[in-house]
């Protein structure tokens, strides 16, 4: 999916003239925060910021405004737009301009917050809103080529998975749960949602709620093709199981895959055998030797449609 830009400035200006704001100040995003809407939100002290894009973009000025406690709003624009999906929101330019204008209403979301421990020994801080994982999860978002995401979406993703099962690909990971005693597990992927629900309905996280003041955490460590097969079932039913209360009710009554098992925290620390790719929100940060994940309830202002 992508935004067409002539489509949401004119949006935009009806919006403006409508509801009758200034005129926006536009700004164009960088792959990597560098400021410059920081910048321009110290200059111009916005009441809200419209950020067009996908989940990688959103999370990217989420980076670098959310300590300014500006309200902002969404228009989704990219390969999953994840965030969108768990807001309720859909891809109609229009009616989200008109959300963020005038007809939505706001949501406190939560943060989430990582401090990254490279191989180098230098450590950098980020946020992420929708997920972060370790492993086979990163690998998938740093092998695997943007042109082939646009074309294809989630399908550019089934080569790199075929590859990591059949070659059994594992790492030690040393943790510790809310200041609990330490524990080791080896496992393909580590995975830490303040989001549950994937592209096509698909539930990775399903006690995961965006507002609940905590991190869901699942661990990927089957092995071998039938304990795959068990974990892709059990994630394809619980993305229809998801969508009705009774059916809510049944994955919360369904005891978990001993090999796809699920905790909820607020902080999480991670060290692991050797470096790691890591992802946030779907773009690669290179790779750790460490992390420490913690949540800031209700740190973000969220434009959404009003129930």
């Amino acid at each position: 999916m992508s935004i067409d830009l002539a489509s949401l400035r004119s949006a935009v200006t009806a919006e403006e003239e409508r509801s009758g704001w200034l005129p926006s100040i536009w700004v164009e995003t960088a792959v990597r925060s560098d400021g410059r809407v920081a910048r321009a939100v110290r200059d111009h002290q916005p009441a809200l910021v419209l950020i067009a894009g996908g989940d990688g973009t959103i999370r990217s000025v989420v980076d670098e405004i959310h300590p300014s406690a500006v309200p902002v709003a969404l228009v989704p624009g990219g390969t999953g737009n994840l965030l969108a999906r768990n807001l309720g929101l859909v891809g109609d330019t229009e009616l989200a301009v008109r959300d963020a204008f005038s007809t939505g209403a706001t949501r406190a979301i939560d943060v989430g917050r990582i401090r990254l421990d490279h191989p180098d020994g230098h450590s950098q801080t980020r946020v992420f809103l929708v997920m972060t994982g370790v492993g086979l999860d990163a690998r998938m978002a740093s092998d695997t080529s943007s042109a082939l995401k646009k074309r294809v979406g989630w399908l550019a993703y089934v080569e790199p998975i075929s590859r990591s099962v059949l070659r059994g690909e594992r790492f030690l990971m040393r943790y510790r749960v809310d200041g609990d005693r330490e524990r080791s597990v080896h496992a393909h992927t580590v995975i830490v949602g303040n989001c549950g629900t994937l592209t096509g309905g698909m539930v990775l996280l399903p006690a995961a709620v965006v507002d609940d003041g905590l991190l869901d955490v699942v661990l990927f460590r089957p092995r071998g093709f039938w304990q795959w097969l068990r974990v892709g079932t059990r994630l394809g039913i619980g993305g229809l199981l998801h969508r009705t209360r009774r059916g809510r009710a049944v994955l919360r009554a369904t005891a978990d895959l001993h090999v796809l098992p699920y905790v909820q925290a607020a902080t999480l620390t991670a060290r692991f055998d050797r470096p790691e790719s890591i992802e946030l929100d779907g773009d690669s940060f290179g790779t750790v030797l460490g992390v420490t994940v913690s949540v800031h309830p209700g740190a973000l202002h969220v434009r959404v449609p009003r129930v």
